[in-house]
């Protein structure tokens, strides 16, 4: 069954004027958001995701084109309509001061109080649930300058939900988040967008993270445009790596993770189960410091590699280093080993390191 789609893009120019002349960041942009998704903007910086958002939530004029939102222009709407139709939450929140956590989710509620604001049973048990739904509680009766970064964040995003609109946009909600708040805040938004047909849209750099729980993915650069879809088919067409894959970093489609690619300088013998988790382990740590590990010499990629020194990861909890078929150190810790390697492989490692970066001593 087709979703309702409750925001569509025709055609969209976004940008600035300035002394009269037009500025475009984004130009004819066609995409659709659909109730009960959450979908996640993604893209380089400058490339224009907190003006199209901003376009999106009636905060700056569009250039050319339009947005309908559940089939209506956004020209079209009151600003009284618009704060019963779209929330919005902001990176920056430092204007907010003298206000416990209260007062401001009451303002959220304030398209429903009437002229004097006043709360009602209703709104006082909304403001209730959403404390509760973002876990903050206990930060009810706290001044909003006493709060954190991540806190007032918070603060914020349950202020959004509080307003109980259909729509909820968010610039950048995880920017101030430790990682465990950053995960449970977008399972939280995502199971919002389901259990309650919410659309939720939002900008984020979390781009694993986003990968994982999103229904939608807008991706957006300048070179490329605007490109939309489910993550799994971004990733099954090449789409996620032809935005975001540089020289110094790979992308992993099936898990969907990116990884460094290190500068490599050296090789060196590598025994053990390569499947164990001490095995992978030990070779990433070795990879950071410009070593290859290879399971034997058919995969040597260098003139300079030898074959009598081995590092054997047996299993059990211990690294061995073996020169010329005897046993130099055993050590109980990664880190012990990595210097000895680097040294036992070759004199001059450190130079090594940096010819294959292209550096000198001073640099």
């Amino acid at each position: 069954m087709e979703k309702e789609t409750t925001i569509q893009l025709r055609d969209l120019t976004t940008g600035y004027k300035s002394k009269g002349k037009k500025l475009a960041i984004g130009t004819e942009l066609n995409a659709s958001l659909h109730e009960g998704e959450m979908t996640c903007l993604l893209g380089p910086n400058g490339a224009g995701k907190s003006t199209l958002l901003r376009t999106m939530a009636a905060f700056q004029p569009a250039l050319g084109g339009d947005v309908l939102v559940q089939n209506r222009s956004l020209k079209n709407y009151r600003q009284k309509e618009l704060a019963k139709t779209i929330s919005v939450v902001l990176t920056h929140n430092d204007e907010v001061k003298n206000m416990t956590v209260d007062e401001v989710l009451a303002i959220g509620r304030s398209p429903y109080t009437g002229f004097w604001g006043r709360l009602r049973e209703r709104d006082r048990k909304m403001i209730d649930k959403c404390l509760a739904w973002v876990g903050i509680e206990d930060l009810r009766g706290r001044k909003m300058q006493t709060l954190s970064d991540g806190e007032r964040q918070k603060v914020m995003i349950a202020k959004a939900i509080a307003q109980e609109t259909p729509i909820i946009m968010l610039d950048e909600p995880t920017a101030f988040l430790d990682y465990p708040s950053k995960v449970a805040m977008l399972l939280l938004l995502h199971r919002l967008a389901k259990s309650l047909k919410k659309t939720i849209f939002l900008s984020t750099h979390d781009l694993e993270h986003a990968l994982q729980v999103s229904d939608q993915i807008w991706l957006l650069d300048n070179a490329h445009g605007l490109c939309t879809g489910s993550p799994e088919d971004l990733c099954a067409e090449g789409r996620i790596a032809q935005y975001f894959q540089r020289e110094d970093m790979s992308f992993n489609p099936e898990t969907s993770t990116f990884s460094i690619v290190h500068q490599v300088a050296r090789e060196v013998l590598m025994e053990g189960a390569p499947d164990s988790l001490q095995y992978k382990l030990c070779a990433r740590a070795l990879l950071r410091n410009a070593i290859r590990p290879i399971r034997s010499m058919d995969e040597a990629q260098m003139d300079s590699t030898r074959n009598d020194v081995v590092v054997r990861v047996l299993g059990d909890g211990s690294y061995r280093l073996v020169d010329k078929g005897q046993e130099v150190v055993r050590v109980e810790r990664i880190e012990h080993l990595i210097g000895i390697v680097g040294s036992t492989i070759v004199k001059n490692h450190i130079q090594a390191v940096r010819d294959a970066a292209q550096m000198t001593a001073y640099e």
